[in-house]
């Protein structure tokens, strides 16, 4: 792929400095991209890099970056919530604005995608969104934890297993993901929606599309990633399968012209 990558920073919701990576197409891009990163997720993850590579190859610019105290990025994991991972996003699109153009296309992964939910109708100008296995309810994050609820409520901080990796988390955190409503900000997000979902995902249910799907209105996709497991791992074409549908289907809403419901 004859794509340019380049390392960017901007300033994230909880004050600190946000790591973020571009990928570049040869000559003007024809649209922008912000990709946001599933639940403990890092901007580097296979699925960031695939897709946003590809989509640079495609023609279309990509921004995909570290959320607020993950990876490469400032802060503390404790100190990040949903709402956080939200402002980061919409600090994401204001930094593209000023140093490109708006993002066209919001992208996430996993709860990155229902994070770009609740973010997009903050950010106006954007085209369409995108999510990629991603849970109807904010929520659904807490189950990989769920025996260790009353110890963080107790300690107020606590660290803990997630995925196989420690993290420490706050009992803010849980309050806060628990109290998010996405079906209302769904209705009402007013632009082009695509759910892509595998229907062998074993982190979130094929469940969770349909019910993103049924809240949302026209104009709405479905796409099914067959066999493809939840990251987006085990088959490296399904990154690039990814992109590919995605360049294709925005195509139609970021031409000059088209007028959005």
């Amino acid at each position: 792929m004859d794509v340019t990558t380049k390392s960017v920073e901007f300033e994230g919701a909880l004050g600190h400095k946000v790591s973020a990576r571009m990928e570049m197409p040869v000559g003007e891009p024809l649209a922008y991209a912000l990709f946001a990163p599933c639940f403990t997720c890092g901007k580097d993850i296979v699925a960031a890099k695939r897709v946003g590579q590809r989509l640079a190859a495609r023609g279309i610019a990509c921004m995909r970056f570290d959320f607020s105290g993950i990876g490469q990025s400032g802060g503390e994991f404790h100190e990040s919530s949903f709402s956080s991972n939200v402002q980061d996003i919409i600090l994401a699109a204001k930094y593209l604005k000023s140093t490109c153009r708006t993002p066209e296309i919001l992208i996430g992964h996993s709860l990155g995608g229902t994070a770009i939910l609740a973010a997009a109708g903050e950010i106006t100008d954007s085209r369409c969104v995108v999510t990629i296995g991603s849970p109807f309810d904010p929520a659904h994050v807490i189950h990989h934890f769920k025996d260790e609820i009353p110890r963080i409520k107790a300690e107020k901080i606590a660290e803990i297993q997630i995925m196989g990796r420690p993290f420490k988390v706050s009992y803010d955190f849980i309050e806060d993901i628990q109290g998010q409503n996405l079906a209302e900000k769904i209705k009402n997000l007013h632009k082009p929606l695509l759910v892509m979902h595998s229907p062998i995902d074993d982190f979130v249910s094929i469940d969770n599309a349909q019910q993103i799907f049924s809240h949302a209105v026209h104009p709405r996709s479905y796409i099914s990633l067959d066999h493809a497991d939840h990251l987006l791992m085990k088959n490296k074409e399904d990154g690039f399968y990814v992109a590919d549908i995605i360049a294709n289907w925005a195509e139609y809403y970021i031409q000059a012209g088209v007028q959005l419901i």
